[in-house]
């Protein structure tokens, strides 16, 4: 179930069947939210999804996100309802919670070690903002994409998760669909698809993965809805 439009300040807060089902507070385009419904569609985990306008945000939302954050997930059939917050945090828990389709590996050195990609990774989420909000670091942005790049060359197999994505590949996906807005904003910058030839291979697999297909939003609707958050009035329900 979603709640279809975003709610903003002064709306009531929705009133959720008493299923026992998770609930995600979410915003459609934002990636960090992205990833925790790529996990829960990967592991057709049934949930509940509440969309939230991050501008005018409503006053309940502190009482499933106390930082006013999404992704925020409420966990309805525990005790007290408790919620997690940060997408990474949210995403390992729902794979050691829900054990279909693993994908973490279990081995705890490797476990680390997709950990460790994925701190590298921040570089490119980092230098992604910068370009947004300075029209700079576009250098940094393509340094830290050698590094994922180099990583698949290594591993030599199509998705970080080898033969199908896995955690790496779906934390990482959100940015990568989000690569033609680079291209809008810095006008004279086109993606190298020779330079990072096995990032480009790879964002081909994932487009035509049911979870990214599922979420999956087109490059023209990101950038309809960048350009209307820097006229500052974000369309949050471009999309409802």
């Amino acid at each position: 179930m979603s709640t279809g439009k975003h709610y903003a300040k002064g709306s009531a807060k929705p009133v959720l069947p008493d299923d026992g089902q998770l609930r995600l507070f979410s915003m459609r385009f934002c990636p960090y939210a992205q990833r925790a419904h790529l996990v829960l569609i990967a592991k057709k985990v049934p949930h509940h999804t509440v969309f939230i306008n991050l501008t005018e945000k409503p006053e309940w939302l502190v009482d499933v996100s106390p930082l006013l954050k999404v992704p925020a997930l409420q966990l309805a059939e525990e005790k007290g309802a408790p919620s997690l917050i940060e997408s990474l945090i949210i995403a390992e828990y729902l794979d050691e919670k829900y054990p279909q389709n693993p994908l973490l590996p279990k081995d705890p050195l490797k476990k680390a070690q997709e950990k460790i990609l994925l701190e590298r990774f921040s570089d490119v989420t980092s230098a992604f903002y910068k370009i947004f909000l300075q029209s700079t670091g576009l250098d940094d942005f393509l340094l830290a994409l050698d590094i994922i790049e180099q990583e698949l060359v290594k591993r030599g197999t199509p998705f970080f998760g080898g033969d199908k994505p896995g955690f790496v590949d779906y934390m990482i996906w959100p940015w990568l669909e989000r690569l033609p807005l680079i291209e809008f904003v810095l006008k004279e910058y086109s993606f190298d698809a020779k330079r990072f030839a096995r990032i480009a291979k790879l964002i081909e697999l994932l487009k035509a993965d049911d979870a990214v297909k599922s979420y999956y939003v087109t490059p023209e609707q990101h950038i309809e809805f960048w350009k209307s958050r820097k006229a500052g009035n974000a369309n949050y329900d471009l999309l409802a």
